[in-house]
């Protein structure tokens, strides 16, 4: 039975895809649900699953094409019931690929004929000392195979080869195109930098006691819940709390209007090979802890297998992003659109601190919050930090909800 394989249904949002590879070849035997090809999007690479076990018969599109929803991308004849794809494949080779190959098979001739200047490294390697085109020799040996007495008794040379002049190193360029995720992440960067009065402010936090609690309850914690108690958690119920106080931060305009949510959509900055995605945390204000920590390592997950769907992408209303798991000491993150806010968080390093008088070694870290001016006021931005820096310097507001 013969099947058309089309460009899935895309999401609403989504206009058109960039078909970046194939994984298979016409004349493949493949499996049923096994991906044939990705599909690339502004935010998600999207499988193209085998509708059958079968084998691929011929490739409409080729990688690279932009394609639409329902566009045809292959023919695909599905195997009979009970019956192996794998010999399907070898017996039913299309007509048009065999008649190439045999185009492509030089016709047969006598032996001596087919076997005409056929050397062993030797020979070639004499050749070349000697200066000799073996192309002109004919060969005395077996089947016409060429002997060392034929390339000494050769009255045919070429010139001997001019070494070629040292040159400096090579100065080379590559040009390859931006992937859709690429380019959707540098429209929406010169979009958030075009269109929102971005102000950053800073301040820093002892995570002493954050730390503590880790250091005491992680090994239960992972045993009783199942995951990795990390510092993300306690970052965004602490960023969580201090949106509950200044509504501003976790607001959007649209058009004349500003958009006060009541709800705390978080997006975690993701790094990817493919480049930086933000999943959204969804109505993060009704999670535990565990289930946000939880949350956050299935997202990493999908991010390394490149299974990051649509609705993990959309939407969100306040962001955190990690610099300092790459070394950052400082920074000035860019504000995901249309949020206007976005919390950077950096590299934890030992510092010299005064305590009661006392200089004291604590691990520190800058916190960086950029604020879309138009809607957030610079005391509100400023007392927001401030807000994040108690919570997380004495857990224990999360508990008393102070």
């Amino acid at each position: 039975m013969v099947i058309e394989v089309k460009v899935p249904r895309l999401p609403e949002s989504v206009a058109d895809a960039t078909l970046v590879t194939w994984h298979k070849a016409p004349g493949d035997s493949v499996e049923r649900d096994e991906n044939l090809a990705d599909l690339e999007t502004d935010k998600v690479v999207l499988e193209v699953p085998a509708p059958q076990r079968g084998v691929l018969r011929e490739i409409r599109v080729e990688a690279g094409s932009t394609v639409t929803s329902g566009q045809l991308l292959a023919i695909f004849e599905a195997a009979a019931d009970g019956a192996s794809a794998g010999p399907a494949a070898a017996a039913k080779k299309p007509v048009a690929v065999a008649a190439a190959q045999a185009r492509a098979t030089p016709a047969a001739g006598p032996p001596a004929e087919r076997n005409a200047g056929k050397t062993g490294p030797a020979v070639r390697r004499l050749a070349a000392e000697q200066g000799v085109d073996t192309a002109t020799l004919k060969g005395s040996g077996p089947q016409g195979r060429i002997q060392k007495s034929d390339v000494v008794a050769s009255p045919v040379t070429r010139p001997a080869p001019v070494p070629e002049p040292v040159v400096a190193a090579s100065r080379s360029e590559r040009r390859v195109p931006m992937t859709r995720l690429r380019a959707r992440i540098a429209e929406r960067l010169v979009t958030a930098q075009q269109t929102a009065a971005m102000l950053t402010t800073f301040n820093e936090v002892d995570l002493s006691e954050v730390m503590s609690l880790r250091s005491r309850y992680k090994e239960a914690f992972e045993k009783q819940h199942g995951a990795r108690l990390g510092f993300m958690g306690f970052f965004i119920k602490a960023a969580i709390e201090a949106l509950r106080r200044y509504p501003g931060v976790n607001a959007s305009i649209e058009g004349q209007e500003i958009v006060y949510h009541d709800y705390y959509d978080i997006g975690v900055a993701v790094s990817t090979d493919r480049g930086l995605v933000v999943p959204v945390l969804r109505d993060a204000e009704r999670l535990s802890l565990p289930a946000i920590e939880a949350a956050i390592t299935e997202f990493g997950r999908k991010a390394r297998d490149g299974t990051l769907g649509m609705d993990d992408l959309i939407g969100g209303t306040f962001t955190l992003t990690n610099g300092g798991v790459f070394g950052s000491m400082l920074s000035t993150p860019i504000l995901n659109p249309p949020q206007s806010g976005i919390l950077g968080m950096h590299k934890i390093q030992e510092r010299p601190m005064v305590v009661d008088g006392q200089i004291v070694v604590r691990p520190m870290m800058y916190l960086a919050l950029t604020y879309d001016h138009r809607i957030v006021d610079g005391r509100e931005a400023v007392q927001f930090l401030v807000a994040i820096k108690e919570t997380l310097e004495d857990p224990a507001r999360l508990l008393l909800g102070i």
